[in-house]
């Protein structure tokens, strides 16, 4: 009787008690991360990231944080932020310390800027997108309640230059920008909020080239049916279907145009887009890059910003669910964290997302607030392992795949990260063991194709024997047959 009251509670405590994975550095961590299974089912993971830093009015030189909906960061350390609000842009280094506050417009005497068509002072505008370019060194702000981008000098933040509503600029889209990215060739990307012709692309001069990358709706088959079937003075009183709206940007250091939607009625939520505007994002995962899978039709994820890193690495932020979700160049889901809240840790707006390093700096305007978040040992092994996988470092990123199922054990992109890599050694056996365990079917069949074709190759002596012992026999048979046939005919 007491073993058996023992054992109810020792089965009570472990229930009770958060499951904790056990990290090789001998740390432990809980499980509130997630990933996907071949299934769809959510497998329990520690956290990619975690807080490191929280960023709000106090650190800003007193000029507060009302509304945070853009963030880029340079590769110094700098960290930019669109505060739509309070019509400014705040500036702060890699550790959090203020550097500047923007919002009336200097050129490099110091002077205030005056528009030339207006004659007005040139000051920020509910500003919603910022973008610092690398190659030019100059910061990019989406001016946007004054429909206007206004570039800076990258470093003393003086004017260089103003772009208005190009005068070729056609179709129906209001000039209004509200996020965008830059090209090495200066190309502008430029996203306008409710806009169903695409994303705006401009010249380095600031003329317009053409919409770049529509955003095909997802088909509804029930609109087709009767669009199908009514006459055409019923088609003109039917709702037009509108291609969806893109809500951010970034760029690769390949040129990709990266881009994301909130839209219900996309057939995509992420987009890589080439020269041409054509999705060629790659979806090599257990998911389709969507997200949250369960709730996809009732209440799909949100993404309002993408971040890509130069090993093709991508994070986006979802505002519907709080949460993060970190993709690596195949598409497959390496890790899932955060949560809808109000305390240290979770988000109640974001808007957001930058790589800063290896590190995440994500916008909140719902908190009025920006965390800088530093990987866990888990997930700096995870994006190390990712990017020498990109890079072809196939031996570096084997030692880290199995140094991430030190950590974790259920995590099937650490499996099929091996198993690839065992694939490309031509050591078929041990790939098809770790496809297996990681439930990938298609590199599983390529596995046991060339452990097949070895085989075969091996005992070619054997089977060959064995064929022609076989054709031996059927030719024997056959003439042992037309001889017996022959004498039936003769008698």
């Amino acid at each position: 009787m007491k073993k058996r009251i023992l054992r109810l509670l020792l089965i009570i405590i472990l229930v009770s008690t958060p499951m904790v994975a056990q990290a090789a550095d001998k740390k432990g961590y809980s499980f509130d991360g997630y990933t996907y299974d071949f299934w769809w089912n959510a497998i329990e993971s520690p956290a990619a990231f975690q807080v490191d830093q929280v960023l709000d009015g106090n650190s800003m030189g007193g000029n507060g944080l009302l509304s945070v909906n853009d963030v880029c960061t340079s590769l110094d350390g700098r960290i930019f932020l669109a505060d739509t609000l309070s019509n400014r842009v705040n500036i702060v280094d890699q550790n959090g310390n203020f550097i500047k506050s923007l919002k009336v417009i200097r050129d490099s005497n110091d002077k205030i800027v005056v528009d030339q068509d207006t004659g007005k002072q040139m000051i920020l505008n509910a500003p919603e997108g910022v973008f610092y370019h690398e190659k030019e060194n100059e910061l990019y702000i989406a001016n946007t309640g004054a429909e206007n981008i206004i570039i800076l000098d990258g470093s003393d933040y003086t004017m260089k230059r103003l772009i208005k509503k190009p005068d070729n600029m056609t179709g129906v889209t209001q000039f209004k920008p509200s996020k965008l990215t830059v090209d090495n060739t200066g190309r502008m990307y430029v996203v306008v909020q409710s806009s169903y012709e695409g994303i705006i692309e401009l010249n380095s001069d600031g003329t317009f080239s053409r919409y770049f990358g529509v955003n095909k709706p997802r088909v509804n088959l029930m609109d087709y049916f009767w669009k199908s079937v009514s006459s055409d003075q019923q088609k003109q009183q039917m709702k037009k279907t509108f291609a969806p709206a893109f809500n951010n940007v970034a760029i690769d250091e390949d040129g990709f145009v990266y881009a994301v939607t909130y839209d219900k009625a996309a057939e995509f939520m992420a987009f890589r887009l080439n020269s041409g505007g054509k999705n060629v994002l790659r979806e090599q995962g257990d998911t389709p890059v969507i997200g949250d899978v369960h709730g996809r039709f009732s209440n799909p994820s949100e993404f309002v910003d993408i971040a890509v890193t130069d090993y093709g690495t991508y994070a986006v932020a979802d505002k519907s669910r709080g949460r993060i979700f970190i993709y690596d160049y195949d598409g497959q889901l390496l890790n899932t964290f955060g949560s809808i809240g109000n305390t240290k840790g979770s988000y109640n707006n974001p808007t957001g997302i930058a790589w800063l390093g290896n590190r995440l700096v994500v916008s909140d305007s719902g908190l009025k607030c920006v965390y800088i978040l530093k990987p866990t040992v888990f997930g700096e092994t995870a994006l190390l392992a990712s990017k020498e996988y990109y890079n072809g470092q196939w031996d570096a990123a084997l030692k880290d795949f199995e140094k991430i199922l030190k950590i974790n054990s259920n995590y099937e992109i650490a499996y099929i990260g091996i198993g690839k890599n065992y694939l490309m050694k031509d050591e078929y056996k041990k790939a098809m063991y770790y496809f297996k365990q990681g439930n990938n079917r298609i590199f599983y069949s390529k596995a046991y194709n060339g452990y097949r074709a070895e085989v075969l190759q091996k005992h070619f002596s054997i089977v060959a024997a064995l064929f022609l012992v076989f054709i031996t026999a059927v030719i024997a048979s056959e003439v042992k047959y037309h001889k017996k046939e022959g004498r039936r005919g003769e008698k």
